[in-house]
């Protein structure tokens, strides 16, 4: 018997996948598994994953890093963890103070730099010492010094967050509900930052129980904790496998808490609870569903409707686009939700879509994309909407990431919906006005491209002209745009796939019969296809004339 959840996963990835053009055996699929793979070249996702945090302006003892080089911060590491080894094995009660007043210099130290000397913290056996300091029994403010400490040494390189992995028992420890709060934030952003390492760091992090404990932090009121919280969680929860997000819901309250946040928080909290949003639309459908019921959809609306801001509207576009992929019931609902708005759900994707943001830009098409993927209605509302015309200026004039993403829009908008095969005649009424309003070369510069699935994009697209267009006038219309000679390129191109589809398409519409009736004419162009028998004392003379 199948897993619901491995159904409805496979389920969204059909629908995000529809584009296929049906060339030989070799039509392409689209894999849109976790959303967070769209942006993986942008470097917000790596100052996402990992945080530092820098010395507060009202600290009494900051430290201006400007004013030191790397050696000496190096060394006044050195020093001050081999104070505060010595401190610890002095026994009197004075120790104690001096303890905390070497542990707070040493925290300056971590704290005061873009490029803390972590390394030689970490060199020097900070991490054992930190260890004692979140012992049970500790005042909160050594153990948010020590947290504090943890959490920029776990924001360095890889070998530098691996190092705290033995801090971890006590530091998920302190997350829970007597911890008082400045302690459980601070513990929570050196969680966080631990999974921002990867999948394995995030494995450990889960079995290790850090996952409840951090979704109550979620629960909370104070804007700045369930920020914290929400951070780390989401670098918990990414992927790719779906257990994390799944297992939040065992907690109770959590998808009114989200709607919650993302309704009344400041603008800070709701782009980290949005990123949250992300990957639990992206990687559990089941789930999904409880949140639109818990109220999701109408804060989401609102923030794409009236923000301007990068940050909030890139995890709110991938939610939308994340929502769509799913079954046409959650499109509906959305479109219900957007349906007082002037333009509604699509005049605010024509809004990001206009942006001079390229991340927008591109996030949009994606949704759009989805959107359009789904049923024949949705199709010819895009189609009636200003989408269309912003996707064609996109694909004249935009970079390539983003050409790419509007190609599957304007192909998933030129296809019927899965699982129907009769052509339509509103099917033929997009691709014809599309092909009329002049996005051809478009399609024809991604076949050139180096990219391989740009490549396969373009050729499907190709495809879907050459067969679709009525009277057959694709092939001569793609020749005029100079489609042929690319797919004559294509005929001797290293990569398998590409090479057999552009060869099939050659042979299918551009064979030798291929011209024949605009040269001949139709009558003498029937007999050189063989179509109509000629006396056989006629035959010789129509060849041969």
């Amino acid at each position: 018997m199948s897993n619901p959840t491995e159904t409805a996963t496979a389920s969204a990835a059909a629908r995000r996948d529809q584009f296929k053009a049906p060339v030989g055996n070799a039509a392409s699929q689209r894999r849109r598994r976790q959303a967070i793979t769209v942006g993986k070249e942008r470097r917000d996702a790596v100052v996402r994953a990992k945080r530092m945090r820098r010395t507060d302006a009202s600290d009494e003892g900051m430290m201006d890093d400007e004013q030191f080089s790397e050696k000496t911060l190096n060394e006044d590491t050195i020093q001050a963890v081999q104070d505060l080894k010595s401190l610890f094995i002095m026994s009197v009660k004075s120790s104690s103070q001096k303890r905390m007043e070497a542990l707070r210099r040493l925290r300056r130290i971590l704290s005061c730099s873009s490029n803390p000397p972590v390394g030689a913290a970490v060199e020097t056996g900070i991490v054992p010492l930190l260890v004692k300091c979140l012992e049970f029994g500790s005042t909160d403010e050594q153990l948010v010094e020590a947290a504090w400490c943890l959490t920029n040494i776990a924001s360095g390189d890889s070998e530098h967050t691996l190092a705290i992995l033995p801090a971890l028992p006590l530091l998920i420890a302190h997350l829970g509900e007597r911890s008082a709060l400045p302690v459980a934030e601070q513990c929570a952003w050196a969680v966080g930052n631990v999974a921002g390492e990867g999948e394995k760091a995030r494995d450990i992090l889960i079995a290790q129980g850090a996952l409840l404990p951090l979704a109550k932090l979620l629960l909370s009121n104070k804007s700045t904790l369930a920020k914290t919280a929400a951070w780390a969680l989401s670098n918990i929860i990414k992927g790719p496998s779906s257990k994390a997000a799944m297992e939040l819901f065992k907690l109770d309250n959590l998808p009114e808490a989200i709607t919650r946040h993302m309704t009344k928080g400041d603008e800070e909290l709701v782009v980290e609870i949005a990123w949250v949003v992300v990957y639990i639309t992206s990687l559990a459908e089941s789930h999904t569903k409880i949140l639109i019921k818990s109220g999701l959809l109408p804060p989401l609306i609102k923030w794409i409707s009236s923000s301007d801001s990068l940050p909030l509207l890139t995890p709110v576009l991938r939610s939308i686009g994340n929502l769509v992929a799913g079954d046409n019931a959650n499109t509906d609902a959305l479109f219900d939700a957007a349906k007082e708005l002037p333009g509604g759900l699509l005049g605010s994707l024509v809004r990001c879509l206009g942006s001079e943001h390229r991340t927008l830009q591109k996030e949009a098409a994606w949704a759009v994309s989805n959107i359009v993927a789904g049923s024949l209605q949705h199709k010819q509302l895009v189609f009636c909407s200003g989408v269309v015309p912003s996707l064609l200026h996109l694909l004249a004039t935009s970079t390539f990431d983003v050409r790419k993403e509007v190609a599957y829009a304007l192909g998933n908008l030129s296809v019927m919906p899965a699982g129907e095969f009769q052509i339509t005649q509103p099917i033929i009424e997009h691709l014809t006005t599309l092909v009329e309003r002049g996005c051809l070369p478009g399609f024809i510069n991604l076949v050139k491209s180096p990219d391989l699935d740009a490549s396969r994009l373009g050729l499907q697209f190709l495809e879907l002209v050459l067969r679709g267009l009525p009277n057959g006038q694709g092939p001569k219309l793609v020749e005029k745009e100079g489609g042929l000679a690319a797919l004559e390129v294509l005929e001797y191109h290293e990569n398998d796939e590409l090479r057999a589809m552009a060869n099939e398409l050659i042979d299918k519409y551009y064979g030798e019969d291929y011209g024949l009736e605009e040269e001949y004419g139709p009558g003498i162009a029937e007999v050189l296809k063989g179509g109509e028998e000629y006396p056989s004392w006629r035959r010789g003379w129509v060849v041969n004339s």
